[in-house]
């Protein structure tokens, strides 16, 4: 059931985050769905690697070179999506704080009661 619920708030956080930066297109909801389903093979299993590739360069600028992979990781996702795209890398790093952002808010704002 959480993981239901955490595919659902990440597609509309895609949805919204499309609406809110000009250079990312999703086509449909059922595209923001199986987007949202790229993006959790992609942070599961590229993203730590290329997490550890880039470890110097992440450890010199004191870990914000993490949010340039964020922005590879969400450009790999629209590379691999039909019907998401993304304009520049520009867009793909803003869009990646903006998702980010937007699904922590949702994601403490619906989090089921136990």
């Amino acid at each position: 059931m959480q993981f239901l619920f955490t595919w659902l708030i990440t597609a509309i956080s895609l949805l919204i985050t499309a609406y809110v930066i000009p250079g990312i297109f999703i086509k449909s909801f059922f595209a923001a769905t199986f987007a949202a389903i790229v993006m959790g093979v992609i942070n599961a299993i590229v993203r730590p690697i290329l997490i550890l590739f880039t470890f110097p360069l992440t450890f010199l600028s004191l870990g914000l070179f993490l949010f340039v992979v964020n922005a590879i990781a969400f450009s790999l996702v629209s590379y691999l999506t039909p019907g998401f795209s993304i304009d520049t890398f520009w867009d793909a790093l803003f869009g990646s704080i903006i998702l980010s952002l937007v699904s922590g808010f949702f994601g403490q704002l619906l989090e089921p009661k136990e």
